[in-house]
Order: C-alpha cells, then sequence, then structure tokens
C-alpha cells in the first residue's frame, strides 16, 4: 500500500511536468517516418512519405517550430508483449519489458523521451499491403506503455501479476478528475497530423486505423491534419515518385503543417483547458 501511494504522488508530479511542458510557448514538432526505403539500401531509392515529411517539418521550422525527425528503420524496436490487457498496472512507462539500460531497446532508451518533447507529431508511413508499414506497427504498439502506465510496484519484479491488479484497485478507488490522478495517458493533448503514400488503394485504410489509435491514446487532430498522395494500378510503380512528390503534394504536406501549428498555438492560448478522460479505467 505505501508502494502504491508513492507511485500516485510520483504520478500526479509528472502530470504536472507534463502540462508545464506542454504549455510552453515554444512549439516543437517530431517527423516520424516510418519508411524502409532508402537509396542507401536495397530499394535504392528514398522514401516518398519521408520526402512529404520533410516538408510539413520545412514548413513547420518556416513559421518558427523547432524540429526532429525521426526515421524508425534507423532504430530497434521490439514488438510489444501485450501486457496491458493482463491489467493496466501489469504495462509499466517506460516499457519493464524491455527496461532502461542495457537490457531496453530504442524505444526505451531513446524513442519515449523524443515523444515527450514533442508537441505536435506528425506520422508518415507507406501503404503496406493496405496498412501501415511494419515499423510504425511497432511504434504505435509501443507507445501504449504511454497511454496510462504507471511505475511498476516492484520494480524488482514488475510482472508480479496480482500485486499488480491489486495496484490496478488502487487506482481505481482513488483516482479523481485531475490529470494525472490515476491512470497517466501522456499523449493527451499531443497534435497529430498523418501522411500517407502509396501505388493505388488503401490510404484511407492507413488514415482511419492511425487516427483512431492516435486519437484514442488522446491525441488533438485539427482539420485537415492528414493527407495521403496516391498514383494508379495503370501504371508500373517506377512511375510513382514523380507523381508523389508533385508539387500538388508538397502543397498538400506544407498545408497539414500550417494547419497543425494554428492547433498549437491555439491548444497552448488558455492554460486552463484539458482534455478530459476517464482515468479510473482502461
Amino acid at each position: 500500500m505505501k508502494r502504491f501511494k508513492e507511485i500516485h504522488q510520483q504520478i500526479k508530479k509528472e502530470a504536472v511536468h507534463i502540462k508545464k511542458h506542454f504549455f510552453e510557448k515554444k512549439i516543437r514538432v517530431l517527423g516520424i517516418s516510418g519508411s524502409m526505403r532508402s537509396v542507401n539500401d536495397y530499394a535504392k531509392e528514398n522514401s516518398n512519405s519521408e520526402w512529404l515529411l520533410n516538408k510539413s517539418l520545412e514548413e513547420a521550422k518556416k513559421h518558427g517550430a523547432e524540429i526532429q525527425k525521426l526515421c524508425l528503420r534507423e532504430y530497434t524496436i521490439e514488438p510489444c508483449r501485450a501486457c496491458y490487457s493482463t491489467s493496466n498496472t501489469h504495462c509499466h512507462y517506460p516499457c519493464s519489458c524491455y527496461p532502461k539500460g542495457k537490457d531496453g531497446d530504442d524505444m526505451t532508451n531513446i524513442l519515449y523521451d523524443k515523444v515527450m518533447w514533442a508537441d505536435i507529431m506528425i506520422f508518415a508511413t507507406p501503404v503496406n499491403n493496405f496498412k501501415i508499414s511494419s515499423m510504425m506497427s511497432l511504434f504505435v504498439d509501443r507507445l501504449i506503455s504511454m497511454d496510462g502506465s504507471l511505475y511498476p510496484a516492484d520494480p524488482h519484479n514488475p510482472k508480479d501479476k496480482e500485486l499488480n491488479i491489486k495496484h490496478a484497485q488502487f487506482v481505481e478507488k482513488n483516482a479523481t478528475e485531475e490529470f494525472g490522478s490515476g491512470y497517466l495517458k501522456r499523449l493527451t493533448g499531443k497534435i497529430g497530423g498523418i501522411i500517407v503514400t502509396g501505388h493505388e488503394v488503401g490510404a484511407s485504410m492507413v488514415i482511419s486505423s492511425l487516427y483512431l489509435t492516435l486519437n484514442h491514446y488522446g491525441m488533438l487532430f485539427p482539420p485537415y491534419s492528414n493527407m495521403y498522395a496516391i498514383n494508379t494500378v495503370c501504371e508500373g510503380t517506377y512511375k510513382d515518385k514523380k507523381v508523389l512528390t508533385s508539387p500538388c503534394y508538397e502543397k498538400e504536406a506544407r498545408m497539414l503543417a500550417r494547419n497543425l501549428m494554428i492547433a498549437a498555438k491555439m491548444a497552448k492560448s488558455n492554460p486552463q483547458i484539458w482534455w478530459q478522460y476517464d482515468e479510473s479505467a482502461d
């Protein structure tokens, strides 16, 4: 019980820090490329979705944002082990399946911190068999650790199932509407954008699945915050690049960035307004 109360207080302090960080005047934009394609690798050509992401980041920087880009292919991201389904408190932040340090992967050791830094996140992925790329899927799955997870009740045995269930019961009993009093959804209020490229069909399915997941993680999507660039099945894929990196689609990518910047400025303008969710349930 003492440890449960300690975690409760630590999480409330983290929640205060998250809101303070978000409401700083500066706007921080994180671009996330889920493509495996690179001119230096087997594809012998750079990614179309990443090209559009670059244009969005350029536009955001032009409007005063600090920018960073993650190429997920450059990192080692292990798969989620589905602890959350055992109990909310069986999944931890940072991820205890790959604990921070020598036993952790790049998601735990590097990428969670990058996500915490960002106010705006732009997800860029190709259509791979009617879905998001494998790398983007790994990344988004591992974001579950940021979506309500707490610190382990027993740091030396974080997967103590019975203890974690008792911890969950404690949280449910003591949670209020105050941000951070229960399960801490760390992506709450971050502004989201989605860029998708593909040879033909599938873009709308990719956007829909990403949007649904990220919105349930607590992210805010303003109007015109997603775009897709596609060609046609009537032409070979070797013709895609000319179409997908055309001025038409570049214009859309830049407009997307401007809309995200507008949304961030609006969200940051009133620190008294924050988003509500049920903190006592998964």
